[in-house]
This record gives C-alpha cells, structure tokens and sequence, in this order.
C-alpha cells in the first residue's frame, strides 16, 4: 500500500480537500485504484452533532455514518462509496484506545499520547486503507489522506494601522506585520491547531513504519499577494514548512495556492528556502471551476513527482500518464455554458454556503448536463416570514424580489424550528404558481404541512417538532428515535424507496425503476394516519419504504414539478452522473422537462444530449412485502457556481 498525506498551513480554507481529492482524480486516471481518510483533529465522535455554520454540511455515507463534507469531495471526484471509518477523529481515536485500557488490552501499562494514542491513529490508517471502496475485491493501490486543521508555525497577519509604532519581527517590508504566536487574537489568521499534534507525531512515525518508496507528503500552503506592494509573498509559505518539519515531517510535494500563476523567481525561492526541488513544486491558481484542479497537476506533472516517490512510475516499462479526457470536455463544457437558470434556495443557513455543499454541487452536476449556466440565489428563509416585513422589510422585500424571479425552487433539509415558517411560504409560493419545485427531507415535510393547511384548510396543521400540541400531526417523530441520545439516534444511510405510481415524475426520472436506494437523515416523518385524507386532496405519495407505512416521496400531479424526498439524493450524485431528482428540477427551470422524461423512459433518441444517467443504486427488482405496482426494468479552488444577485459568492 501506497499513502498520500495532504497536510495544510499557514491558512485554513485552502481547499486541501479539493488538491486531495483531484491528486486522486490524477492518479486513478494513471490506472491505479484510489481511496481517502480524512482526519479531523476535533474531539466529537464525528460531525453528526455539529452546527451547519461551525463545520459546513454533514455528508451522510451509504453505511450511515455522518461525516466531514471532504468524504463528500471524495466521492464526487472518484465515484467511490466510504464508510464512517475513513473518517478518522480524535472523538474516535481516544474511545477506541479508552475501550481497549477498560478491557485491560494494555496489560496494566500507562497509557498515553505516544505510543498508545499514535500507535491507535497507525493501525486505524493501515486497517481502513485496505478496503476496496471502487466496488473491485482487493485492497487499493494508494491511499489519499488528508489531515484536517493547519499545521506549522502559527503566522499572524495584523493590520500596521492597528499596531502604529510596534514592530513584532517584521519580516516583509510591507503594511501587514508577520510574526509567530502561541495564541490567537480577534482579526488573527490561526495557522496552527493544538489538537492536531498527536496526528502528526502519528503521520511522522508512520512514515519510518511503511518505509521509503511508500510515503509521500504534499503540503499545501497560501503564497499571499499583498495589494499595497502588489508582490507574491513567500514568507508565510516558509515559515509553515519550517514548522512541520520541526514536527518531524518533510514535504516532498509543494501545492501553493494563489490568485494568479507563481512567477518564475518566486518559485525558485520557495525550492531553495523550503528545500524543495523545484519539479515537486505544484501551483494551484484560481481557477474557473475546480474541474480544471486535476488538470493543473497534470499538466505541472505532479503526477510524475507523486509517482516517482512512491516508486510507481512504470507500468512494466511504459511510463503512468493520466487520461482525463472527461475532466477535460466537463471542464470546457462548463466554461462555456451561456444559457442561464436561476433557482433559489430557500434555507437557514445560507450565510454559509458550504452549509449547502452536497446540494449546490448536485445542482451543478445538473444544470452542466442540461447545459445551462446555474445561478443560485440565496435566500434566507428567515427574510420570507411576515414578521420579517416589519422588523426587516428591505431584507423581506429582496428575499421576496430573488424568489419570485426564480426559474425553480429548492427547499433542502434542516432542523430545528427557525425559518420553517418561510420555508413553508415558499413551498406555498411554488404550488400556487406552478413554479418548479424540489423539497429535500424537512423540504418535504414543509410542503406537506403547507398543503395540510392551504388545500384541505387545516389551519393549525404542523409538525410535532415545531409544535407538540398540533391537533393536526402531519408530521411526527419516529419511534424508534431517541430524545435524549442525539447523537446516531436518527434514520441513517442508505435505504430502499419503493415507486408505487405508474405515470408519476420521480419514477420517470430514475428510468421506471421499480426502486432506488438513497441516503437518508431525519428524525421526523410524514404521519401515516393522516396520508390517506392527504391522498384525497389531491397530494401524491409515489414512494414508500419496504413497510408501507414510511412515505419517502411526494407529488402534486396536476403540477408541472413539485416533488419531496425525504431522503437526500444530493449525497449520491457525480459529475457525470447527475441526481435524477436535481436533474429533473433543472430541466423543469429551464424548460427542458417533457425531454428529459422522454429519454429518460427511452422514448427519444439515445444519441440525443444531454442524458440523463443515473447517480448511483437502482435497487434490482425484489419481492416486496407489500403491495405495489411492479414496472418494467426500463469544482480560485471555487466550487464552479456563479454569485448571486444577493452578493454572495458560492
């Protein structure tokens, strides 16, 4: 086995889950098999129990388990399935050797950081990298790893206006002073994570266990342009490698991230300084979408540098050289959309989009297979609310102005009962006026409670999370769910939905499928008692679990598109094969939709573009222990999206 570190300094955000996962792209196109950990240093068991705006999105695995939206990159760029193991945590790493002290593995020895906390953290690495996760039997040729947080010395960026008169080591004649600290301050970069070091001393102890020729540390750092003197700094990059190897690792790959190209001396600089040969230095710029991150490796050969101290350069005697044709066509093919279509996204945490990962790359994957130009509007649910107008009426009145001019609508998942009340107007805004509309897990059960209460005039209808005394439950708690225990207590990973509709939408999208496995996340549920007076108001449910009693997807027939999931087929769409659900929200926007369901039942031509394919599992027909009708088997590092008219770039 073969390991790939990517470690970061100097500044988090600098997309090393995005230089890891393309740096896998690269060497599965060389025609090796790939897999990923990622490490987060934090204490939490893993990412279930985190707030959207603390951590991003959590991305949901076949296997259940709630992890860092990273596995999500991970998966889209190599269309591999992981599991809750390839997401190491410190939460983790200290139970797993707290059970093994309770069992007496240790035989009365004390245990500590090292060598019991970093022996755990090098089996853990060697254990879960064998496991093929391509969907081949044996294990993979290398493994990519991503150590989360930044490592090296902590380097400082303080405005000379905040400190006229101090000078704190100043090492760059410019009007930020740079100077090392232990601690950080308000306006301060923190380019150093304490919780990090026990991984590190592991990573470092692991390199000597797998020997030369079976380790290789990429390490990606920020060389900064300061606009007062308009020069490309190395200083900061310098001080980071300093660092790590004063934590007893030595990069052998160089990635610096930039605005624009390095220039020539800057990256001689950066090989004498930071001891690295100039060909290992690899120049990660902005870029239009990240699919043209494999490419700038490639075409910087890193593939070469990562191959040749990994000892994998030959295939016999022909030498490893990427094909990524298809990065290649999806990335022009990107560039050169025109045609615009506008969706808005109507949620609570849109201050920060990465809490909406998994979603806008979907509609991304979407939008390019329908070759039209995706435009997200974000909207603050919160902003659509009556009480907004008074409180904040020009944020309720921009709010209104972005939905109203949107092509479709898409409410995703959520929790808690802030906003719900706008995301409801929005599902109500959408089924009124025929505008396309997809609700995602509590997306869903906003419209169905919006239908409750506007269709059959239920007026208190809501749902037992919101309000416990609702004398119209439409949607409650699950019983097997806990309380108390909130975290891995709610309905998790990859389950079966049933299509029950001969003529409905969602079917149609998944090519008449008779089933689908999708991944799931909720606590709630649609209640059974009331679907049959919701059924007779005109509310489809097309989709059901294996029981019967769990509604998984809803319509509105006599609409052009209006469907729920409570699942999350965000989770499951690639590049090239995007979710059919976006796919079908997309195509409705954009006018597109009677052709879509055409080539999706195969009635248009296959050699018609765009296809739709299919994201992933199309359960095989089985026999099901309840009635239903049975079918015929018929990516700056900037996440590629344009900003919005609300100033927010995504």
């Amino acid at each position: 086995m073969k390991y790939v570190v990517v470690s970061g300094g100097v500044v988090s955000g600098l997309g090393k889950g995005v230089t890891a996962s393309s740096i896998g792209a690269v060497l599965k196109g060389c025609g090796l098999r790939v897999t990923t950990i990622k490490i987060d240093p934090y204490l939490n068991t893993d990412a279930g129990t985190m707030s959207p705006f603390e951590h991003g999105e959590v991305f949901v695995l076949d296997d259940g388990g709630e992890a860092d939206l990273d596995l999500g990159n991970y998966e889209r760029f190599l269309d591999i399935k992981l599991t809750r193991d390839h997401n190491i945590t410190t939460g983790k790493v200290y139970q797993a050797v707290i059970d093994k002290e309770r069992r007496g593995d240790y035989l009365g020895k004390t245990v500590q950081v090292v060598p019991h906390i970093t022996d755990e953290i090098q089996d853990w690495i060697e254990r879960v990298s064998i496991k093929p996760v391509d969907g081949k039997e044996g294990p993979p040729d290398v493994c990519v790893i991503e150590l989360g947080g930044t490592v090296g010395i902590r380097i400082n960026f303080i405005s000379s206006k905040s400190r006229i008169g101090k000078c704190f080591k100043r090492t760059c004649g410019c009007s930020l002073v740079c100077f090392p600290s232990a601690h950080n301050d308000s306006g301060i970069v923190d380019a150093g994570d304490i919780e990090s070091m026990p991984f590190i001393e592991a990573l470092g102890q692991f390199s000597y266990r797998v020997g030369p020729g079976n380790f290789c540390l990429v390490h990606v750092s920020l060389v900064p342009v300061l606009n007062v003197v308009g020069e490309q700094k190395t200083k900061p990059t310098q001080h980071s490698v300093r660092g790590l190897r004063g934590l007893g690792l030595a990069p052998d790959i160089l990635a610096c991230r930039s605005t624009v190209p390095l220039e020539e001396h800057v990256t001689a600089k950066l090989s004498q300084f930071c001891h690295v040969p100039i060909s290992n230095i690899v120049n990660l710029h902005d870029v239009s979408n990240i699919w043209h991150i494999p490419l700038l490796l490639r075409d910087q050969k890193a593939h070469e540098a990562i191959l040749k101290v990994l000892d994998l350069q030959r295939i016999g005697k022909v030498p490893r050289e990427p094909k990524l044709a298809e990065w290649t066509e999806r990335a022009n093919k990107f560039d050169k959309l025109k045609t615009p279509v506008k969706i808005a996204m109507v949620g609570k945490y849109t201050s920060l989009s990465d809490s909406y990962l998994s979603v806008q790359k979907a509609l991304l994957h979407a939008s390019v297979a329908m070759e039209t130009k995706l435009v997200v509007e974000w909207v603050c649910s919160c902003d659509l609310e009556d009480s907004a107008a008074k409180e904040t009426p020009e944020a309720h009145q921009k709010a209104w102005k972005l939905l109203k001019g949107a092509g479709g609508v898409l409410v995703p998942g959520g929790f808690g009962d802030r906003g719900v009340q706008g995301k409801i107007l929005a599902a109500k805004y959408a089924r009124e006026n025929n505008v396309p509309y997809l609700g995602i897990c509590l997306g869903m059960q906003v419209a169905v409670i919006e239908f409750a209460r506007s269709v059959m005039k239920l007026s208190g209808a809501n749902s037992t999370e919101f309000d416990p005394a609702t004398p119209s439950p439409c949607v409650i708690f699950m019983p097997e769910g806990s309380k108390t225990q909130m975290g891995a207590t709610m309905r998790l990973g990859s389950r079966r939905t049933y299509f029950l509709a001969n003529n409905c939408k969602s079917s149609k999208l998944y090519g008449n499928a008779s089933s689908v496995d999708e991944r799931h996340r909720h606590r709630y549920e649609v209640n059974p008692e009331m679907v049959p007076e919701l059924e007779k108001a005109g509310l489809s449910f097309v989709g059901k679990d294996e029981s019967g009693r769990r509604m998984e997807i809803i319509e509105i027939p006599n609409h052009e598109f209006f469907i729920g999931a409570q699942f999350h087929p965000e989770f499951k769409s690639r590049p090239g094969k995007p979710s059919p659900l976006f796919l079908g929200l997309i195509a409705a926007a954009s006018g597109q939709l009677d052709l879509l369901l055409q080539r999706s039942c195969g009635i248009a031509s296959l050699n018609s573009t765009p296809r739709c394919t299919t994201n992933g599992t199309v359960a095989p027909p089985v026999k099901k222990p309840y009635t239903a009708v049975k079918k015929k088997p018929l990516k700056s590092l900037v996440n590629g999206y344009y900003a919005n008219s609300n100033g927010i770039q995504i």
